[in-house]
């Protein structure tokens, strides 16, 4: 009832915004205000405007200082940072070296929803009046891209508010720091209603030297897309994420709506939940712990057919879990994996025992990826013609990450950019490494493999960059010929703003609001 209150209260009662007021509708709320309480692009769009981290990515994605002034490699496993002197948290305080190492090791405890950027953080000193050092499990040549995710909390302020761990939703915690904030960053939080409206005002002493004019930002969560592109066509919304495609065309025809198109970092793909002992509802067995089956699932996916039609031709299937950008891509696997072959789905699955077909759950997130409800109601009807019923469950994106993170999904629709990371490593280490305390965090699909963990944990500690290559498309083509998942395409970034705001649309899917100006 929230959520259709704050939808129906811009269209009906339009706000009377200053020039310097950016509202933002996006498709859905983000499951926590705790920078290290949920590694998620979506959560990071909105709090990387209040937390900032000792390195930053500029505008072209490449990495620059922020927290820290520099850093140097001591050793192939110790790395040493600088700290900027004279930064200051939201509340007032001074950030000081002691800081960084509390908030470094807070996301780097056992089981933190940050595993996937502080795996190799063995211990976090600080060496110096004002240097911290970090200290590794062993030689790493990504502790920089790793670095660029784990934003800085005042430690003093965890300690008041009993905040010196994580609050992870997904496994039911919550803390002061899941709607209460305290970063560095060109933003301060306002006030929060969850699923209503967020808050963020320009905070006036940053260290930075701000380029942009922008005072206030409104952030509402418009789960619909017709509400959301009447918001910014009627002039309540100044910019709305994702933009619906269906809807391009009405916005380019407009001379009041500024579209950007480029290329997400982010693939889009389905996940199977492969482990043996994982019960599917009315089976004896899971299906889906055998290859055949998972194979013949992929046959009968038709991914131009998803491209072209539902995503209107503005992406291209692709064959391998990252995109060319990032670290470790490989073009020799970019062929398909196999073809698009209903009949060869059907064989295979009546060699796996099942001539008749399954049911199976599917769940998808119905309101984080473009045009993600489309596609999987498509998916299932593919699979459908081959004789896999697919149970569809489609819910809020929270609820979402909280079952398929805790491996309760059979089938799941998912993407990842390999931020902030921007490497190979991420999604290999983080996806479809066997989980554990320091691995694994995001592997919904109950990926257990000796060898490829070996693999891939050698691919750790490979400084020699040629090697380091090999080992990655040594481990994607295992994952390959495993059919542990199915990629299926870039998902296109489609910005819709007001043509008054100038701001950058990022690959990573960032929202960069200290970089953004009203040119009115």
């Amino acid at each position: 009832m929230i959520r259709l209150l704050a939808a129906l209260a811009f269209l009906l009662a339009p706000m009377l915004a200053s020039a310097q007021t950016v509202r933002w509708g996006n498709n859905g709320e983000i499951s926590t205000m705790d920078p290290h309480g949920a590694f998620s692009t979506a959560n990071a769009a909105l709090l990387g405007n209040i937390y900032e981290s000792l390195v930053r990515h500029d505008r072209n994605l490449h990495f620059e200082p922020a927290l820290a002034t520099s850093w140097e490699v001591l050793a192939p496993d110790q790395y040493r940072f600088t700290i900027r002197q004279g930064v200051r948290f939201h509340d007032g305080s001074p950030m000081t070296p002691a800081d960084v190492v509390a908030s470094l090791k807070r996301a780097s405890v056992p089981n933190s929803p940050y595993a996937a950027v502080t795996r190799m953080i063995r211990e976090v000193v600080q060496s110096g009046p004002w240097t911290v050092d970090v200290l590794l499990r062993g030689p790493y040549p990504v502790l920089i891209n790793d670095i660029a995710g784990i934003s800085i909390l005042s430690e003093a302020w965890m300690t008041r508010n009993d905040a010196l761990l994580p609050a992870d939703p997904a496994r039911g915690r919550t803390a002061y720091t899941s709607q209460n904030t305290n970063g560095t960053g060109p933003f301060r939080l306002v006030s929060r209603t969850p699923d209503a409206e967020t808050v963020l005002e320009r905070f006036p002493e940053w260290w930075d030297q701000p380029t942009h004019n922008i005072q206030r930002v409104v952030f509402t969560p418009v789960a619909n897309d017709a509400t959301r592109v009447a918001g910014l066509l009627g002039g309540q919304l100044d910019v709305i994420t994702p933009t619906p495609l269906q809807d391009l065309d009405r916005f380019r025809s407009t001379g009041t709506i500024r579209v950007i198109e480029a290329q997400d970092l982010r693939v889009q793909f389905l996940g199977f939940n492969v482990a043996p002992g994982h019960a599917v509802e009315g089976q004896p067995r899971n299906p889906l712990a055998d290859v055949r089956v998972r194979e013949a699932l992929t046959r009968a996916v038709d991914v131009a057919a998803l491209t072209g039609s539902v995503m209107r031709g503005l992406t291209q299937p692709i064959h391998t879990l990252i995109a060319a950008e990032i670290g470790g891509y490989d073009a020799s696997l970019a062929n398909p994996r196999v073809p698009f072959d209903p009949a060869g789905a059907r064989r295979l699955l009546a060699e796996a025992g099942y001539p008749d077909g399954f049911a199976i759950g599917f769940d998808c997130p119905s309101d984080r990826f473009v045009n993600g409800e489309r596609i999987c109601r498509a998916v299932a009807s593919m699979w459908a013609r081959v004789g896999v019923r697919a149970n569809l469950g489609m819910m809020r994106y929270p609820a979402y990450m909280s079952r398929f993170l805790n491996q309760n999904s059979d089938i799941f629709f998912l993407g990842w950019a390999n931020t902030p990371q921007l490497d190979g490593f991420s999604i290999l280490a983080n996806v479809l490494h066997t989980k554990d305390q320091r691995s694994g965090s995001w592997n919904a699909g109950g990926v257990s493999d000796a060898a490829f963990d070996a693999l891939v944990d050698r691919t750790a500690v490979e400084m020699d960059p040629i090697r380091r290559t090999a080992l990655l498309t040594e481990a994607f083509t295992m994952e390959r010929h495993n059919f542990w998942t199915i990629p299926l395409y870039r998902e296109p970034m489609v910005v819709a703003m007001r043509r008054q705001l100038d701001m950058p649309a990022s690959a990573d899917g960032r929202m960069r609001f200290w970089m953004a100006r009203w040119t009115e």
